[in-house]
Formats: C-alpha cells, sequence, structure tokens
C-alpha cells in the first residue's frame, strides 16, 4: 500500500524540494497540498504550488487555500531570503491559474480527507502551522484519526534563523505552533533548525544535483538562484548556523515522512512553545526535566542517512 500525505506549505524554494521529493517517491500517494501564509503572501503561495506541480505533470493533484494570517501575532514573511514572489522572483507567463483551485478550504480540507481515511494519513507541515491548527478547532478528535505527523519548525538549542531565539515557522505564529503541539498527540516528528544545519549537504552535492539534464532541475535551479547566492554569502554565513552547506530545511520532514527509515538518530521528549518573551516568543521548549507532566512525547530528529536523502533529491528532479 502506498504511504497517503497531505503536505501543508507555505512554498518557498525548499517547499519546493520538498513537494518534488514527495512526488518522484514511488511509494506515495499525495491526497491533498494545503497551502498557508509564511515564506510570502498567501496568494503567491497557491501559485508556487501550482507552478511546481505543473512543472512534476501533476495538476491532478487537489490545491486548497489556507489561512492568509497567523492566529494571533503579526504577519511576516522570508522575501528577503525567498525572494518576494517566493520562489526567487522568476516569474513564469504560463503559470496555472488560481481557477484550478479546490472551492473547499485547507482545515476544513484536512479533517475531510483524514476522516475518509482514518489511521491512513501522514501530515507533513512545512509552513507556520496555522491550518493545522484550525483543523484541530474545527474537529478536535483529528490527531487520533492521523497516522502520523512531520514537522519542519522550532528549535531545539534557542538557535534562532529569524529571531535570536526563534525559528520561523514557529515564530511567524507562535500560538498555532503552541496548539499543535500541545493537541496532537498522534506520533509527531520534528525536524528542527539546529538539526538541518547539521545535516546540511556539501555545495558541490548540490551544484551537481542541479546539473542534471531536466525540466525539472532547470526549473529548480532558476527558482533556487536566489537563495542559494544568499545562503553562500558570507554574510549570511555569519548570521547563522547554515554556512556549512546546502540546507534543503523542508525536504529533510519530507523525506522522513516518505521513508522513516532515514531517522539514524533521534530522541522522545514534551516539548512546548514560548508565548511570552522579549527573546524568546516562539521558541521550542524541551522539557528534559518533565515539568510540564505531559504524557505525549514527540521524536525529535537528530541525524539522518545523508546518501539516502541525497539519492531522494536526485530522483525528485529527474
Amino acid at each position: 500500500m502506498k504511504k497517503k500525505l497531505i503536505l501543508d506549505v507555505d512554498t518557498g524554494v525548499d517547499d519546493a524540494q520538498g513537494i518534488m521529493l514527495a512526488l518522484a517517491a514511488p511509494n506515495v500517494e499525495i491526497l491533498g497540498i494545503t497551502c498557508s501564509h509564511g515564506n510570502t503572501p498567501l496568494e503567491n503561495v497557491l501559485k508556487n504550488t501550482l507552478r511546481v506541480l505543473k512543472v512534476c505533470g501533476r495538476l491532478d493533484i487537489p490545491v486548497y487555500r489556507g489561512s492568509s494570517d497567523p492566529v494571533l501575532a503579526r504577519k511576516k514573511h522570508a522575501g528577503d531570503y525567498h525572494g518576494v514572489d517566493g520562489l526567487g522572483d522568476v516569474p513564469d507567463g504560463d503559470a496555472p491559474g488560481l481557477e484550478l483551485l479546490q472551492k473547499e478550504k485547507a482545515a476544513q480540507a484536512m479533517v475531510k480527507i483524514v476522516k475518509q481515511n482514518p489511521g491512513e494519513v501522514t501530515l507533513v507541515a512545512m509552513a507556520p502551522l496555522t491550518n493545522l491548527a484550525i483543523a484541530v478547532q474545527l474537529d478536535p478528535s483529528l490527531p487520533k484519526k492521523l497516522k502520523a505527523l512531520y514537522i519542519m519548525g522550532g528549535n531545539t538549542q534557542s538557535r534562532g534563523n529569524t529571531t535570536s531565539c526563534g525559528e520561523f515557522n514557529f515564530v511567524t505564529d507562535p500560538e498555532a505552533a503552541y496548539i499543535v503541539l500541545d493537541r496532537y498527540t498522534c506520533p509527531t516528528y520534528i525536524a528542527a533548525w539546529e538539526f538541518t544545519c547539521k545535516n546540511c549537504l556539501p555545495w558541490s552535492f548540490h551544484d551537481q544535483w542541479l546539473s542534471h539534464k531536466s525540466e525539472k532541475a532547470a526549473f529548480m535551479k532558476k527558482i533556487s538562484n536566489y537563495s542559494v547566492e544568499k545562503a553562500r554569502s558570507e554574510g549570511y554565513q555569519k548570521e547563522t548556523t547554515e554556512g556549512q552547506g546546502f540546507n534543503a530545511c523542508d525536504a529533510y520532514a519530507v523525506a522522513a515522512a516518505v521513508d522513516d527509515t532515514l531517522i539514524t538518530e533521534k530522541e522522545e521528549v514534551a516539548v512546548s512553545v514560548e508565548l511570552g518573551g522579549n527573546y524568546t516568543r516562539g521558541m521550542m521548549v524541551l522539557d528534559y526535566m518533565e515539568l510540564l507532566k505531559k504524557q505525549h512525547k514527540v521524536t525529535i530528529m537528530k541525524k539522518i542517512d545523508l546518501e539516502k536523502f541525497k539519492q531522494m533529491l536526485i530522483r525528485a528532479v529527474k
């Protein structure tokens, strides 16, 4: 049986990598893609998602419009890294139109799809967790019906990439992250910021990867140029923990959802999210002392099989 996935995205460059990786996996069926504000405003996310599906020849996959605003926080985007449009500011005049979107909204679609496939759906969250927070408000029993939840977000050592102590997806909607980590009691796996940094790939692999002679590789190279130039700049390397190589952020969570044998080192711990604090709002809290008295513990990814991950990325652009 194929693994059934829902992808929740705010399609920037790394979301595109994650989507393409999932599409190329022979053992996966994507039941839907739900879109959220995040790397770029929602309208761009919707267009970008359809662009990725078009280049992969998979416009048959349903795409749903989600939340354009956080639950409570002020809106935040990442145009300085992904480009203003989220895909490197290289527009496509032949991009699919938004009339291809499903009429149903993202949170409602999540609830419906999971209800129709109880115990079979894995939800992969690559965006601020707003859609997931809304979905569990609509149906509090949703987490019990999920097979698993994979999240790219949060941090484990208070290292931020957006604020001093906060990772982008969690900082962009801390209340949503809090709700999800509190109420989603299904098996939960987190690819945190520091994990992605420590499992970077060499830039030599990145360059070889995008030298493949295919439409998908050419597309990925074109949309990546802006963020790659930023990531390889000396100033950016000094500001972040990412400087040692190519960080495919969201693709790590997708790859682990596709093949959980990819994770070679992990730990289980109860987690929450700090909602106050001048410097720590949005930071993920790891409760090693078990003071929170939470029964549900998440699996924090620590290391993965990088050779296997490379092969998954290569298959995504063939």
